[in-house]
Order: structure tokens, then C-alpha cells, then sequence
């Protein structure tokens, strides 16, 4: 029996900073109609997509920052969005700031059902950027400073989707560019991954020398690579435009498991692509390359989980090379 499922990436345009959530949510809302007429049962939303990327702004007090932060969800704000879920039937990964009865902050992203309950929470785990202001940066990217590190893991579950269950993860962001985070979603046997992102044109890390091509590019890269590596499709959504000033470089796609994109955003605004994910695609790769039960070697992968930073080899010498 085929298992069939049609995925959207609702791509936003820009959210400025002065904009309110209201505006956010009511886009948001359009883009779930619209893909409720395009016949798409999962509509993935980006990172942080209810309000402007506002990493990008200095606080010496984190508590000014509260008014960026979810507290709860479905909220008197975001609830259009789980009612839209209800009216169209469609399941959405939403991705927003969370802050914690108890203080703690992230950066998360949810799943939600049709039905509109939360199935699946995922918090970011690969933070870019700093923790303090950078005054050679023409923009701060302060991702350190507003969120710690995610706190779940990197969790599947088997999701009832348009009538068939349907093993999902999730990814944020710079999680994309980590094989290990791929991986670990892999072992779990995930079929679809749902990542948002807000990436800019320019790398502040390298003083904006990186070539706009690259970002692209290396962006694509790391999501066909995941996908290939691990049998599973991805819905990968972007933020794009100016926003604030500053360009998000936006080209959301959608990615087979042999690692092809099915669709791509071909503008800097509100866009919706829309894929039909044929999940015994999957099959494939989990039983021939990546059949992990059969090929992979854990007592060889030690370093990974032992080490964090890099080390220098040892110098090759005669005596050495003897041994």
C-alpha cells in the first residue's frame, strides 16, 4: 500500500520589527488556505516565525526582551493558527520563542496535529552566534544570549498524519549543518524532518566575505546531504526579504530521500511550495546503503561523543609508523 502524504513550505516575506504578531499569524493563516486548496496535509512554518528575527538587537536586559517570547501555546494571538489547523485539516510545524514557566528561554519548534494539539516539541540544540555584544559586527547575531542550549534531545515520534502514521523529527536552523543531529534522527527511523530557518545573506562570523552563492548553496548541501545519508524527505522553510534592513536569503526546498530537491521558493516573500512525498521512498536507502543494522560501526565512532573541540594528530616519526 502506497503512503502518500503532501507537504508544503509556507515561506514568509519579511516580519519587521514594528510589525505584531497579529500580522504574522493572519499571513500565516493565508498561506494554510492556500495550501489547504493546493491539497497539502502538512504546511511547514520557519524559525521564530511570529515575530522578527530579534537576535539581531542588543539587550543588556534579557527581560526586555519578553515581549519576543511565547509563554503558551495555542495563545489568544496564535490561536488562528490551530483553528485554521481544524478547519483545513492540515497538521503544522511552527517555530517561535519559548520561555518557560520557570524562566528558561529557547528557541523551539512544535508540531501540531489537525486536530490542533501540540504532538511533538523540539528546542534548538546548535546555537550560532554570541553571547555579548560585538561592536565589530555590523549586525550581532545573539542567539547565546536569548536561548540556551535545547533540552529534548532530538526526538521522533509515530504521528498520526492524513490517516497513516508517520515517523516525525524536527531540526531549527544551524542544526542543519550538524551530520550528528541528521543521524540521531536517522537511528530513529524518521521519515519526514521539519526545519525552519532565518539564515542571512551575509556570514557576520566572517565578516560578510562569504559568497551569497555559498550561503545558498552550503544551506542546500547540508539538507540533500541529510536526507540522502538518512532516507528521509525534509520540508526546509525559510524566512526571506529584508528584514529590518538586513537580508534573509530565503530558497526553502523540499528534499527527497535520494537527496533531490522537489521544490524550491523562487521569491523573497510569502511563498508556498507544495511536494507529494512518496514515504516508501525511505524504504531504499534504510535497507541497502544506509542500512545501519548491517553497516555501521559505533565502536569506531568514540571521538564523536567523547570530544568537542578538535585536536591535532600526532607527528608522523619512523618509530611510529613502525608500530
Amino acid at each position: 500500500m502506497t503512503r502518500s502524504l503532501v507537504l508544503a513550505a509556507a515561506q514568509l516575506g519579511p516580519i519587521q520589527k514594528a510589525e505584531g504578531r497579529d500580522a504574522a499569524v493572519g499571513r500565516m493563516v493565508r498561506l494554510m488556505e492556500k495550501a489547504h486548496r493546493m491539497g497539502a496535509q502538512v504546511v511547514v512554518f520557519p524559525e521564530l516565525a511570529l515575530t522578527t528575527f530579534f537576535p539581531r538587537w542588543y539587550e543588556e536586559d534579557i527581560a526586555q526582551a519578553d515581549h519576543w517570547y511565547e509563554s503558551a501555546l495555542p495563545s489568544n494571538e496564535t490561536a488562528p493558527l490551530f483553528e485554521a489547523a481544524r478547519k483545513y485539516d492540515i497538521a503544522f510545524h511552527l517555530g517561535y520563542a519559548e520561555k518557560t514557566a520557570d524562566g528558561h528561554r529557547y528557541n523551539t519548534a512544535v508540531f501540531v496535529s489537525p486536530g490542533g494539539e501540540i504532538m511533538l516539541k523540539y528546542r534548538k540544540v546548535h546555537l550560532p552566534g554570541h553571547k555579548d555584544y560585538d561592536p565589530i559586527r555590523k549586525v550581532q547575531h545573539l542567539e547565546k544570549r536569548y536561548f540556551e542550549v535545547g533540552n529534548l534531545g532530538f526526538p521522533v515520534i509515530r504521528a498520526p498524519v492524513a490517516g497513516q502514521e508517520v515517523n516525525v523529527g524536527m531540526l531549527i536552523c544551524n542544526d542543519r549543518r550538524w551530520p550528528e543531529a541528521w543521524r540521531v534522527l536517522g537511528l530513529q527511523q524518521v521519515e519526514l524532518v521539519m526545519l525552519g530557518y532565518n539564515t542571512p545573506s551575509l556570514n557576520m562570523d566572517n565578516r560578510g566575505f562569504e559568497a551569497h552563492h555559498l550561503r545558498v548553496a552550503h544551506s542546500h548541501l547540508t539538507i540533500q546531504a541529510g536526507c540522502y545519508q538518512n532516507a528521509c524527505f525534509a520540508v526546509a522553510t525559510a524566512k526571506a526579504g529584508t528584514e529590518d534592513g538586513h537580508e534573509l536569503f530565503g530558497h526553502s526546498i523540499i528534499v527527497n530521500p535520494q537527496g533531490e530537491i522537489m521544490a524550491q521558493a523562487t521569491s523573497w516573500g510569502d511563498e508556498l511550495i507544495v511536494a507529494e512525498a512518496d514515504l516508501g521512498m525511505c524504504d531504499l536507502g534504510r535497507t541497502t546503503i544506509f542500512n545501519f543494522e548491517k553497516h555501521r560501526r559505533p565502536e569506531a565512532y568514540g571521538r564523536i561523543t567523547a570530544q568537542v573541540g578538535s585536536e591535532p594528530p600526532a607527528v608522523w616519526s619512523p618509530a611510529r609508523a613502525a608500530e
